[in-house]
């Protein structure tokens, strides 16, 4: 009997991750079975390999927030054994067992048809990270944003903010400001489309004011916390925010003056139950217009790595996407 290998976070005495093996699970009614071909590490997997992080509630689980590969068996009318597909979101490596394991079921209506131009390797160098920014840049542009908008980009090393300075430049978009602390990295930014980068300490004055000179029309904010307050003031008139990050904390602390004095939106940005027709033509969009880029970070692990990996980008050290290789060839 052919033995499968999936990444597990188990908490009986101690929260601890192992590699484990098992056989081919059934499948139910509605349900697909997939081969997955490449997972990848978000910041949501990483955290669910620590314990009282709120990420998972039940024991024991498979994280990866997003899969890609080929299904093997099918009990749902719209697919069919052998069709190449994603999945992103929805409960998948959090309620249910997620990417980081060479099989997994799913229910068929969280599947995504992998579009055409689009590798299951393409995919998950994208994976949630490239479909948050998509989602992101698309609700920006639904509020204004055009080629001559000047446009914030905060944790820019990230995966998120990476594509999203990466979509920003294939809109136009003139003036793209990335945001980060890490120094080294400025060339690679402007690589991916920053026309210029800025430190935390360049930007923000020593001392909040509720509102700040008016230097940026939209944001896409992948951090949250302090620096997310920090930017608020310096939004310009009817400017807006998109929110898709919590790396730097749950909680917001500001004032209602951007918002009742200069008309700032604040975008909600939630790739989890984003709805199949944003999916499908988002990822049609990534697999054409906003296709890879070139110069993307993007490094290949094995399971065994994952922890590792995971802990390096809880450490704020992690630069662009990792991903996952679970059966799938170059």
């Amino acid at each position: 009997m052919t033995k499968y290998r999936r990444f597990r976070v188990i908490n009986d005495e101690t929260l601890h991750t192992e590699i484990e093996t098992f056989s081919k699970p059934e499948i139910e009614e509605n349900e697909v079975l997939i081969k997955v071909a490449y997972s990848g590490i978000n910041y949501k997997d990483a955290l669910a390999t620590k314990a009282n992080t709120g990420v998972l509630r039940d024991y024991p689980m498979t994280p990866g927030i997003d899969l890609a590969g080929t299904i093997i068996e099918s009990k749902d009318e719209k697919f069919n054994v052998g069709d190449d597909v994603l999945v992103t979101g929805y409960g998948l490596g959090v309620k249910q067992d997620g990417g980081l394991s060479d099989l997994q079921v799913v229910p068929a209506a969280w599947v995504v048809s992998l579009p055409k131009n689009l590798s299951a390797k393409q995919a998950m160098t994208f994976g949630t990270a490239g479909f948050t920014a998509a989602l992101s840049v698309d609700a920006l542009q639904v509020h204004g944003l055009n080629a001559d908008s000047r446009v914030l980009v905060t944790g820019a090393t990230g995966g998120v903010g990476g594509f999203a300075l990466h979509f920003l430049k294939q809109i136009g978009c003139k003036e793209i400001i990335a945001l980060s602390r890490k120094e080294d990295q400025v060339d690679y930014l402007k690589q991916l489309g920053a026309t210029s980068v800025l430190s935390p300490a360049e930007l923000f004055p020593e001392k909040n004011r509720p509102l700040n000179k008016q230097l940026f029309d939209f944001v896409v904010d992948t951090v949250g916390g302090d620096t997310l307050a920090q930017v608020l003031p310096f939004i310009n008139y009817g400017g807006s925010a998109a929110l898709c990050g919590n790396a730097g904390g749950i909680k917001l602390s500001t004032t209602v003056l951007p918002f009742i004095l200069r008309g700032v939106n604040l975008l909600g940005i939630d790739s989890v139950e984003a709805s199949m027709d944003q999916r499908q033509k988002l990822w049609t969009k990534m697999a054409n217009e906003w296709s890879l880029p070139a110069n993307f970070q993007v490094q290949q692990i094995e399971l065994e790595q994952v922890q590792e990996t995971a802990d390096t980008l809880l450490a704020g050290k992690h630069v662009g996407r990792t991903i996952v290789a679970l059966g799938g060839k170059d």
